[in-house]
């Protein structure tokens, strides 16, 4: 809206600056480099880029809980000390559901 109201007030400002030039006298010269001038100033006003847009910022969504409704047995793997028939100690792992 800023831009708008600028641009319109330079045109209107260079509108009114501008006498109604003739063509005798060499002075449609003075015309063409006044609208030249006139040309470049709006071509640079309306050339300008937009601005950036605003930052947005994102929440993460709420944690979701789901239950589970069926009964699954609960296993842990632990760890037992084995000693086989020769003396050797080894740790096995084994399955306990409760």
């Amino acid at each position: 809206m800023k831009r708008f109201i600028g641009l319109s007030l330079v045109a209107a400002s260079l509108m009114a600056a501008s006498a109604p030039a003739s063509a005798r006298d060499g002075q449609n010269a003075a015309a063409a480099a006044l609208g030249v001038v006139g040309g470049l100033a709006l071509g640079a006003i309306a050339s300008q880029p937009p601005p950036p847009p605003a930052t947005v910022y994102v929440r993460r969504p709420a944690p979701v809980y789901v239950e589970s409704y069926e009964e699954e047995p609960v296993c842990v793997i632990k760890r037992r000390r084995y000693v086989d028939e020769f003396g050797d100690v080894t740790i096995r792992r084994i399955k306990v559901c409760d």
